[in-house]
């Protein structure tokens, strides 16, 4: 298995790679672009910020999140067991969950990893399990191989970079998981993993993003319209 340390960064990393390159449906140029360049300096500095915690706060922040979302399945989903939960390899200062991936795989809950297969397009996910051996995909993430078996996620689990109390997320601006709840059907109950500091008052909304179900932070779950 590769190092966890050496890693990149999620699948919607492309906004950095091309921040210019937001597409709108239906939004004057010039907004869309304002909110472009808004979006990539909100993740400029809600970056900066996660990456100063120290490695003692980071991982009281990811063993609270943890606590919340067993819970969370608990409440909602009976322990989730017999489901596909689709969760991600933490890069970049994000909430390191893989002690609890492990332990869900262990009561009975399907793990899934989101794959880019194909740029612009949506995820696929393929089966995850403990000692795995993953290899690197697109970006340098670790993936499972290209054998191991695709799955369809009943929940999924999204890392934001920010968020709203609508429940929209900021994310790293390539559009990749809008693009994939938009392709799904059913569609997975989606779960913004987060940082309560990383709320924000908007994101501004486009056409294109699409609400997720509940917003989980250190301090509990946030559902979509709460108030502060």
């Amino acid at each position: 298995m590769p190092d966890p340390v050496r890693l990149a960064s999620p699948p919607c990393l492309a906004g950095d790679v091309g921040p210019d390159g937001f597409v709108s449906l239906a939004v004057a140029a010039d907004q869309a672009r304002d909110v472009a360049r808004w979006r990539r300096a909100e993740r400029l500095r809600l970056r900066a910020q996660r990456d100063a915690l120290s490695v003692a706060d980071r991982q009281g922040l990811a063993a609270a999140l943890a606590g919340h979302l067993r819970q969370l399945l608990t409440e909602r989903f009976g322990g989730a067991a017999g489901l596909v939960l689709s969760a991600y390899w933490p890069i970049k200062g994000e909430p390191d969950l893989r002690a609890l991936m492990a332990d869900l795989h262990a009561k009975g809950v399907v793990i899934a990893l989101p794959v880019v297969e194909m740029r612009a397009s949506p995820l696929v996910f393929r089966r995850w399990q403990p000692e795995m051996r993953l290899v690197r995909g697109d970006w340098n993430i670790p993936v499972p191989p290209a054998d191991s078996e695709r799955l369809v996620p009943d929940v999924a689990l999204a890392p934001v970079v920010g968020w709203d109390g609508a429940g929209f997320r900021l994310g790293y601006g390539g559009g990749y998981f809008d693009r994939t709840l938009a392709a799904l059907a059913p569609r997975p109950f989606a779960i913004g993993i987060g940082l309560q500091a990383a709320r924000l008052a908007t994101i501004f909304p486009q056409p294109h993003d699409i609400p997720l179900n509940v917003i989980l932070t250190e301090v509990g779950v946030q559902f979509p319209g709460e108030r502060p």
